[in-house]
């Protein structure tokens, strides 16, 4: 296909001779299941009115909606059934394609399979194959690609996935996969694609903007129109290359949309637009809302039980937030030495007001376990100097010297200690592979990582008369 001249503008040009097609794409990234929306009227609801009021849409119309993944881990209303919502209302808002995002991961093949058998749009990764064989897993629902046919527009859709997969999520629920290079993978892909007459081929990546570009220049030679980032919350609308580069932003907040026109004879790209647009100014969709209520209101019933009464918002990345995290896990084992979780696995703040159950489940959304082992210092000084610097309990500096908060010594490289982690940090998670390496016998206790602060927050005996009362 031919990219000629590029024509930006806010509306797109349509050409009025029969050999010309018009597409728009629509693309979202990032949701983490915020269909409820983290502001009033950023919803899922009121983002699938605004397409039809600001961009026209309509079903069966001259429209593509894509996703770059990360579809469910996040609130409780989406983590609390596995993502089972998020892809109900997904599939009401008429989505095309997804890209397969690390998080899509986070519960395991079993529930990707599932809900790829729920979604009525494929899920995408060209570079997710089994290490076994090298093919794509397509027995759990990922497809490398897929073609479609909108205005009489043969388009092809290829999927990739981060390849920080393996670290970006539980590692032990991606063990048989193995994630390519990005350019490997559409190289291999490509021909299916040329081979299937498309008339357009698009990418929707996984990714992150600045490896996305990078892919970008060193894959002019294929014929890719358009390609969709994810991953790092971006949102972009521009042009590499004469490549268009669109990121959706996150949590359904805003989103990025590209329109083509093209001569369906030459395959010729005449005339494009491209932008991004917050979400915001229209009213909510009623039958997609309808949806949201209802797992609102099945997700309330069984989550909505009030554990603690927070006089103020502890922002999570407040250290004394995370202290009381690692400091309720030492209370649970009084044979611990020392307590570490990642600073990821903390997602949201603890709010003013009610705390229940789903404000947990929101704010450490993950089904990791608590893993004891031991380790000597040395490995537990590679483990807080590893990454972004995880939160650590029983232990505290003082100048360069760490000092073990409970016998007010300082960590000895050479002495044993009993240290708790979570269970995505001891299958390697975020770079941790040091910790199962020292201690490849670790017991898992089968407690879910959040159970220790619940029921540090439940034995504070607060109520809105008696707020709990957290220092910075």
């Amino acid at each position: 296909m031919v990219l000629s001249t590029l024509l930006v503008n806010a509306c797109g040009t349509s050409e009025t001779d029969g050999k010309f097609r018009e597409i728009t794409i629509l693309y979202t990234n990032d949701e983490h299941g915020w269909m409820e929306g983290m502001e009033p009227h950023q919803s899922a609801a009121h983002l699938f009115q605004l397409w039809r009021q600001q961009e026209g849409y309509f079903e069966d119309g001259p429209f593509l909606i894509l996703s770059g993944g990360d579809n469910w881990t996040g609130p409780a209303i989406s983590t609390w059934n596995e993502g089972r919502s998020m892809v109900e209302v997904m599939n009401a808002m008429q989505y095309d394609a997804s890209a397969v995002g690390n998080h899509e991961f986070d519960f395991g093949l079993d529930v990707i399979k599932a809900r790829t058998e729920q979604a009525r749009f494929p899920y995408l990764s060209a570079n997710t194959r089994w290490r076994s064989s090298g093919l794509t897993p397509i027995e759990v629902g990922i497809l490398p690609y897929t073609v479609t046919t909108v205005n009489d527009i043969r388009v092809g859709i290829i999927g990739l996935t981060t390849r920080d997969t393996p670290t970006a999520t539980n590692p032990d629920n991606v063990r048989e996969l193995n994630f390519l290079s990005y350019e490997r993978a559409l190289r291999e892909t490509l021909p299916a694609l040329e081979a299937e007459d498309t008339d357009i081929n698009l990418v929707i990546a996984h990714v992150c903007e600045e490896p996305l570009e990078q892919l970008i220049y060193r894959t002019q030679d294929l014929d890719i129109a358009l390609f969709g980032a994810g991953h790092c919350n971006e949102l972009i609308a521009r042009e590499v290359q004469g490549t268009v580069l669109l990121g959706g932003g996150f949590h359904f907040t805003a989103y990025a949309t590209a329109t083509f026109s093209i001569d369906l004879i030459t395959s010729e790209i005449r005339n494009l637009s491209y932008s991004a647009r917050s979400n915001a100014q229209s009213v909510p969709n009623r039958s997609v809302a309808s949806i949201i209520s209802s797992w609102a209101e099945q997700t309330e019933a069984i989550l909505s039980e009030e554990i603690a009464f927070s006089a103020r918002t502890i922002p999570r990345q407040e250290p004394a937030l995370g202290q009381i995290i690692v400091g309720s896990w030492l209370l649970a084992d009084s044979s611990a030495d020392v307590a570490i979780t990642n600073a990821g696995g903390i997602r949201t703040d603890l709010p003013a007001g009610k705390i229940d159950m789903g404000t947990l489940v929101s704010m450490m959304p993950f089904d990791n376990s608590i893993i004891a082992l031991d380790l000597d210092g040395r490995t537990i000084r590679r483990a807080l100097e590893t990454g972004a610097r995880p939160i650590v309990g029983g232990l505290h500096r003082v100048g360069s010297d760490w000092i073990l908060t409970r016998h007010n010594e300082q960590l000895d490289d050479g002495q044993i200690y009993r240290v708790l982690v979570n269970s995505f940090m001891y299958a390697g998670g975020d770079g941790y592979d040091m910790i199962a390496e020292a201690d490849p016998d670790g017991f898992d206790t089968g407690i879910n990582y959040r159970q220790p602060f619940q029921d540090w927050l439940k034995s504070r005996g607060s109520s809105i008369d008696n707020p709990l009362l957290i220092q910075p």
